[in-house]
């Protein structure tokens, strides 16, 4: 574990394979969620024809529905928010080295690669060491794929040589193309990574109890006191192999670089888990997270043909514990890159593809929905919690902006004379401003807390840029939540109900030097 050694092993695990009837049942599972958006889009549009008026009524309760859920979310949002600026002055070294059995803790590291310049791996790597949680007890994996092999591999000798000596433990391992019942992506690279090195960790002496693993994207540049903090949290959380541990995530690092699509889609991304944070006891992981080694093991580590790994990881906790499994949060930010290739419309075209691929969670839906069948331990309210959680989530991230923004519109455009005598349809447009506006709160909030997270402004940013960053991003509001925000949804879950597999795609980023 103290150098960069590729471990190589023949071991395949096959993925059981299904009956006739449970593949029909799964088939069915997966179609659910796109059959259900689809079925309210052609039903909206058929019936602003024929039946304007209650196209009209279902927008009411929608665009209330939703007005409910934004004004709703605004309190957690700032409940986290205000967590995060306390524990971010948190002397979080000192309140570890007082904490009964920090002694025991080990903190293992995956940092699965693919593709990335050398200099991004060093960025995170360095800030790691730089942490205040002793280096002498991080151990660190380099989790590079066989595709990438002579960039991975040059890249993991020239880091070796640089950090020899500097962690407990510095290891490399190569995932090897094209074993059977994979999807390449880093689910399956983690998984091949974990089953090479744990044996080692292990071998040392080291219990799983006392192994806080983190799983990170390879860009994560942590906050100086994440792993401190993260060991106090683990020793003062009853029970804490029975949950996972989530950071807040900010896409800080090249903010400034980005395009303001980019940002906007970005800062929702940040403002929605912290409203989650605030609530955990539905919330799953998302990105970079920590969790116990007892329970990688348990579970047997992660799923390798899937694409959604980081939240798969949590609900495979959910379902091997029978439903005593949850998350923990972690009010400190990790930091990663924001999609970035360097021409403006090739940064808008990868966000598109990084939302997909997030929105392509939705292949969670059908395996809860299998493993809640069979395990009859894990409680009713559980299931129904987080099944409903799944599907209500998908079918309004889908459907939301499209309705608010576009399809309820269309019957004050197709509506014959006799309806839009009606009184219904004449005060309907203003009961819908009304409502927008009421929405708008959430739009404010999120702008103002916007400025408390945006890093300091690089010397070749002009002051003028600010204000865009600041304020003027937020006009393409409308625009980020239809085409980077239910399209990619509607694409991933209409991919989905198709049989349509989507691979795991490598977001293009780039660390901007100044």
């Amino acid at each position: 574990m103290c150098h960069a050694d590729v471990y190589v092993s023949a071991e395949h695990h096959h993925v059981p394979s299904l009956t006739l009837s449970e593949q029909t049942q799964r088939r069915l599972l997966e179609i659910l969620p796109g059959f259900l958006v689809w079925s309210t889009f052609i039903a909206s549009i058929v019936l602003s024809f024929v039946r304007p008026l209650w196209v009209i009524y279902f927008v009411i309760l929608f665009d209330l529905y939703w007005v409910f859920r934004v004004v709703y979310s605004v309190p957690y949002l700032l409940a986290s928010w205000w967590r995060y600026r306390r524990d971010v002055r948190v002397d979080w070294h000192a309140r570890a080295a007082t904490t009964p059995g920090i002694d025991r803790i080990r903190q293992l590291i995956f940092l699965p690669t693919y593709t990335e310049d050398v200099s991004v791996i060093r960025a995170t790597l360095e800030q790691i060491l730089c942490s205040t949680f002793p280096a002498d007890r991080l151990m660190i994996v380099l989790a590079g794929e066989e595709r990438d092999r002579e960039r991975f591999e040059r890249n993991a000798l020239v880091l070796a040589s640089e950090y020899d000596g500097k962690f407990l433990g510095f290891s490399a391992t190569l995932h090897p193309k094209d074993l059977p019942n994979e999807i390449p992506g880093k689910g399956s690279n983690l998984q091949w990574s974990a089953r090479e090195v744990v044996p080692h960790v292990l071998a040392r002496g080291f219990s799983p109890d006392d192994v806080i693993v983190s799983s990170f994207d390879v860009d994560t540049i942590i906050h100086p006191n994440y792993f401190s903090c993260l060991a106090t949290t683990y020793l003062t959380t009853p029970n804490p192999t029975r949950s996972s541990y989530q950071p807040i995530p900010l896409y800080n690092n090249n903010l400034w670089e980005s395009p303001a699509a980019v940002r906007v889609a970005m800062f929702g991304t940040t403002f929605w888990l912290m409203t989650e944070l605030a609530r955990p006891e539905r919330m799953m992981t998302f990105s970079s997270h920590s969790m116990s080694l007892r329970m990688l093991m348990d579970v047997g580590y992660w799923q390798k043909d899937i694409v959604s790994e980081d939240s798969r990881i949590f609900l495979q906790g959910l379902v091997h514990y029978n439903g005593d499994y949850r998350v923990t949060p972690i009010y400190l930010p990790v930091s990663m890159d924001t999609v970035m290739s360097g021409k403006y419309w090739h940064a808008l075209g990868a966000l598109y593809c990084q939302i997909r691929r997030w929105a392509w969670g939705v292949e969670n839906f059908p395996y809860l929905a299998e493993q809640f069948r069979t395990h009859r331990e894990i409680p009713l309210a559980t299931k129904i919690a987080y099944l409903w959680k799944q599907l209500e989530g998908m079918y309004t991230w889908a459907t939301a902006p499209i309705l608010s923004f576009i399809l309820g519109r269309l019957p004050f455009f197709v509506a014959p004379q006799h309806v839009r005598e009606a009184a219904i349809f004449q005060n309907t447009p203003f009961t819908l401003e009304w409502l927008m506006r009421i929405a708008m709160i959430g739009v404010f909030v999120s702008a103002g807390v916007s400025l408390t997270l945006l890093p300091p402004r690089p010397a070749h940013v002009s002051r003028g840029k600010t204000l865009i960053v600041a304020v003027l991003q937020w006009l393409l509001l409308p625009v980020t939540f239809v085409v980077f925000g239910a399209i990619p949804a509607i694409d991933a879950q209409t991919r989905l109900m198709f049989g349509m597999p989507l691979r795991f795609t490598v977001s293009p980023k780039r660390k901007t030097v100044v």
